[in-house]
């Protein structure tokens, strides 16, 4: 009797990938997110693009270089030579959260230029980390010498002043008049420069999806996103009962019954526990 084999949906696929911290890989998982705009998109494809890079940056590459030389080459190829950088003219297309687009175009946001970049340093040999930072997606070296923190739209290398000045918008008005240095502030600068788990890192990739695909009221799209973040996510309650809710925007009842009473089982005296079960209610009589 002849085997037959089924390829995986692009759902599956993704779960395949997410199910173990161990060995995470975010490159390929980042690049799987394509798939919800093109279908058919070759992963495989994208991984190799991003080989041929590495290519190009380690052919500059001296003979027992230093990881200093190996952190200043890479910056010049990718940001120089090849062009990589912030998609300035429309920062929040969609576009700029998928892999594919951002190797075609050299254009994209911090978090999807960092997946990058963090797969070439890590394949240099660099111990290299993204930076979970408020408002802007850094990443961090460490080196003999200290710590080099960059921002991966530009490579631009970040000292103490700058990194402050970028916390400002985000720390308590009565921290920053108290410790404008950050030196004797309640929250030290450190516990901001930790790394981010690759996990993490692909759910804000989803996250920064999912806020554009809310504000623009496209629920298909959402849906898609909402899929994944249940996968990579699944004891963050909250996704399950905003997936719910995309469900019940598309008129999916049963869909969304099951989401929005999976979360309230699951948090019975949320805050928005009240409005959900009069959601959950409305629902239900359809």
């Amino acid at each position: 009797m002849p085997l037959t084999f089924s390829a995986p949906t692009p759902l599956g696929y993704f779960a395949s990938l997410v199910q173990s911290d161990e060995h995470f890989p975010l490159l390929e998982a980042a690049a799987s997110l394509g798939q919800d705009e093109e279908p058919t998109l070759d992963v495989q494809q994208v991984l190799d693009d991003v080989a041929r890079l590495l290519k190009r940056v380690t052919a500059r590459m001296p003979d027992e270089a230093d990881d200093l030389t190996r952190l200043a080459i890479l910056t010049q190829v990718f940001y120089k030579d090849l062009g990589f950088g912030v998609n300035a003219n429309d920062y929040y297309a969609p576009e700029n959260s998928y892999i594919f687009e951002v190797l075609r175009t050299r254009r994209g946001i911090p978090i999807s230029l960092a997946v990058i970049w963090l797969e070439l340093a890590r394949a240099l040999e660099l111990n290299a980390q993204g930076i979970s930072f408020p408002g802007h997606f850094l990443v961090k070296v460490a080196l003999e010498g200290g710590l080099v923190v960059l921002d991966p739209l530009t490579g631009e290398s970040l000292g103490l002043e700058s990194l402050s000045e970028r916390l400002s918008p985000f720390r308590d008005p009565a921290d920053q008049s108290a410790a404008p240095d950050l030196d004797d502030g309640e929250t030290p600068l450190g516990l901001y420069l930790q790394a981010c788990p690759p996990r993490d890192m692909l759910a804000r990739m989803l996250r920064n999806l999912k806020e554009i695909f809310r504000s623009q009221e496209d629920w298909p799209r959402m849906l898609q996103v909402q899929d994944r973040l249940v996968i990579l996510l699944p004891e963050v309650w909250s996704e399950r009962r905003d997936r719910g809710l995309v469900h019940a925007e598309l008129g999916h009842v049963h869909e969304a019954l099951q989401d929005l009473r999976h979360y309230l089982e699951a948090v019975p005296t949320g805050p928005d526990t009240v409005a959900l079960r009069n959601r959950v209610s409305e629902l239900s009589a359809l």
